[in-house]
């Protein structure tokens, strides 16, 4: 995977000049030590946490036949990526006080950025938040209601920090101009719209709360999208890895580019996050030893979104729809899961066995359908890529056939069993209309008889 992106990266380097003497290569290298911290916690903390759980019975049983395993796997897997993730952010901590830790061929920090932050503690208490709510969830079970509420707090303490209310910038504010809605400029630089609602106090800023709303939403749905799309060995760690490798990709080049305070923050929380799930993969892939769990799949979806909304820090939000490509098979799955249930007269939270791991795995095998959907998550990936580098329509147009062709494809196979009891349903109608008819033919056929030949019953008399 490192060799993968490190080729990643320098097909799309740019040539070097006297404004861009550092290369997302040389940054790649400059942090590559939080993503082997992350992978090593990880690596060795999992079969610890397998241990625990199957001591303490933290263990998912097959009782359903919607599931793929056939034996009790442990949970916990979610604790020892949540440790890895921290260990990872926690070694970018020491690089800003010891800058030696983070020096790559004399590349400091000041070189490439004047006002770089660490990740913002907002991030990490959201982290645990939702960490620990999966984590009673999967040790012994919590009212939905309860998750929810744990992943709005997350999102809140986001909103507090800041991490992606500007995101609402870049589609508010070019209406705003359009329209023509006076628009405010702060001392900052940055414009905003503000309005008076009670005379007397403060002015309102919408574009804030219109971005608080966001990230609410965006934590809320990417969460439980992660969660959804973890039905088989290895299948959310490997496309999250894909993922964040894509994120990373992205985050170098505005590293690269001096985009804002936030390039470190984005660097070190793909690495972190990259590194956590490819200590876990081996774990994880089929055949699995142990499960993410609530605690990881929950958690794995926040940090994703999280890189996803950083990247519109400065209202680039044309960066944000990239990262919703990258990570676009939970989008999808999600998506496809709600428009199925809904056709068929269901709850949205009603599970069933037509996610597209499920049909992948129908036709391929639990390997296979990893396998299939990881490549599918690397041409989504690829696709965010190009958006975030050219924005061209021939990108929009292969993301348009992409995603069109996989949701006909899935409505399609999910569609197939109303089809059939739709048709099963013709059939019994029509055979009972024909039971039918056929009784009623011999009585028809007798009174005939008797409407043709009158004699017999006059002789009778």
């Amino acid at each position: 995977m490192q060799m993968m992106l490190a080729n990643m990266l320098a097909m799309v380097e740019p040539t070097a000049s006297a404004d861009h003497s550092i290369t997302r290569l040389d940054m790649f290298h400059r942090y590559i030590w939080v993503l082997l911290v992350a992978f090593v916690v990880t690596i060795f903390a999992t079969p610890i946490m397998r241990r625990l759980a199957v001591k303490h019975g933290v263990i998912d049983r097959p009782s359903e036949a919607r599931k793929i395993h056939k034996m009790p796997i442990a949970y916990l897997g979610g604790v020892a990526v949540f440790g890895g993730i921290v260990a990872g952010i926690f070694y970018s901590y020491l690089g800003a006080a010891y800058p030696e830790l983070l020096d790559y061929q004399g590349i400091r920090q000041m070189e490439f950025s004047a006002e770089q932050e660490p990740v913002p503690l907002s991030v990490l208490l959201g982290m645990t938040i939702i960490a620990v709510v999966g984590l009673i969830d999967d040790v012994t079970g919590i009212d939905p209601r309860v998750k929810v509420g744990g992943q709005l707090i997350a999102a809140a303490a986001l909103a507090m920090d800041e991490v992606g209310v500007k995101v609402a910038a870049g589609a508010v504010l070019p209406i705003a101009h359009a329209v023509g809605i006076p628009v405010t400029v702060l001392p900052s630089g940055l414009e905003t719209i503000q309005f008076t609602l009670i005379p007397g106090l403060p002015p309102v800023d919408a574009v804030y709360w219109l971005g608080t709303a966001v990230i609410g939403f965006c934590v809320v749905g990417a969460c439980n999208a992660s969660n959804l799309v973890d039905g088989l060995d290895g299948l959310l760690s490997g496309t999250t890895a894909i993922a964040a490798a894509g994120l990373l990709i992205i985050a170098l080049t505005l590293a690269v580019q001096h985009d804002g305070p936030r390039d470190s923050q984005r660097i070190v929380l793909c690495m972190a996050v990259l590194g956590a799930c490819l200590g876990f993969l081996p774990h994880n892939f089929n055949p699995a030893t142990i499960f993410l769990g609530d605690c990881g799949s929950l958690m794995l979806g926040f940090c994703t979104i999280v890189i996803i909304l950083s990247l519109g820090d400065t209202g680039k939000t044309h960066l944000v729809l990239a990262g919703l490509v990258i990570y676009a098979i939970p989008l999808i799955d999600t998506s496809l899961a709600i428009i199925r249930r809904k056709m068929a007269g269901k709850r949205i939270s009603d599970p069933d066995s037509d996610h597209l791991h499920h049909i992948f795995k129908r036709a391929l095998g639990v390997k296979g359908a990893a396998l299939a959907l990881y490549g599918i998550g690397a041409c989504f990936a690829t696709l965010g890529i190009l958006m975030s580098l050219w924005r061209q329509r021939v990108v929009y147009a292969l993301l348009a056939m992409l995603v069109g062709y996989i949701a006909v494809i899935a409505i399609k196979i999910a569609r197939r069993k109303q089809i059939e009891e739709q048709a099963l349903a013709f059939d019994a109608k029509r055979a009972e209309a024909a039971a039918i008819q056929a009784a009623a033919q011999p009585a028809v056929e007798s009174q005939a008889s008797v409407q043709a030949d009158p004699e017999p019953a006059a002789r009778g008399s």
